[in-house]
């Protein structure tokens, strides 16, 4: 059974879009803003939602869901400002384009599957307008991820692998050449080769279906929580990282990982795959 939704929150919106505009008209700092100003900002804030999800804190999440909306609401009022668009625009355009791109929900076009969804997809981008399969994959997107979608992108249209194997031969054939780079001394192929190598290794990631962003974002937490754990570790003996030996940091970090694998096992002994980083 579908689970009803709660009443569309009109007025809501319309006090939530009332207070921006107030803001922009009132504010010194938010009257100075401009589209550009703003998308170190709009990163950040979509950054912190991303957080909020990885750490299943929905009350967070909330939160960092209403600082994105203020950016959009915010970039919108600025374009009604200026002449250039209205929120009404985006709203319509949006709601057009998720029609358009939906025709086996809106439509009469057949998708039993989510990869054939995928395919309706692409296919009517191209209808609309673009050029290469490649298109929309933006140039500020973090570089694993941007080097997963291009690939999967390229994938869409036959130009891929046939199987794991080859794509592992390709990431050995590229950790040779990196490693041929730095007996040559050729500095400036280094950086060049070892690129080479990071998009094999994101392609061997996609054929094991591995988000290599979200993979390594989590080692980093891992890293991260392991490390504190040093620290903290010496903080009780009086010291710190900078005036501690490797080897007392070695087995620092021993000791955290010990406890974070006895973590994780207590918490799948209580039928949880949930695990602590």
């Amino acid at each position: 059974m579908a689970r009803s939704y709660p009443p569309i929150p009109h007025k809501d919106m319309e006090a939530f879009i009332r207070v921006v505009r107030r803001l922009r008209r009132d504010c010194p700092w938010d009257r100075k803003q401009t589209h550009r100003s703003l998308r170190h900002s709009l990163i950040e804030e979509t950054y912190e939602v991303v957080e909020a999800l990885d750490r299943n804190d929905m009350t967070e999440l909330s939160k960092e869901l209403g600082d994105l909306l203020l950016h959009v609401i915010l970039q919108a009022t600025i374009a009604e400002q200026a002449g250039e668009f209205t929120f009404r625009d985006v709203l319509r355009q949006e709601t057009e384009k998720l029609i358009r791109r939906h025709p086996h929900v809106f439509g009469s076009a057949k998708a039993g599957t989510a990869d054939q969804v995928k395919q309706n997809w692409e296919r009517i981008k191209m209808k609309e307008g673009r050029t290469s399969v490649l298109e929309g994959v933006p140039p500020s997107m973090p570089a694993l991820l941007r080097a997963l979608r291009v690939q999967q992108r390229a994938a869409k249209v036959g130009f891929d692998w046939e199987n794991e194997d080859q794509v592992w031969k390709k990431v050995r054939e590229e950790l040779e050449e990196v490693r041929e780079a730095l007996r040559d001394g050729r500095h400036p192929k280094k950086e060049e080769e070892f690129g080479d190598l990071l998009f094999a290794l994101v392609n061997y990631a996609r054929f094991l279906k591995i988000n290599p962003e979200h993979a390594l974002r989590g080692t980093i937490g891992k890293f991260t929580k392991r490390f504190h754990y040093i620290e903290a570790q010496l903080a009780k003996r009086g010291k710190t990282a900078h005036d501690s030996t490797l080897e007392e940091m070695d087995a620092l970090w021993e000791e955290a990982k010990k406890k974070g694998r006895r973590v994780t096992a207590g918490l799948r002994s209580h039928g949880t795959s949930r695990t602590h980083r």
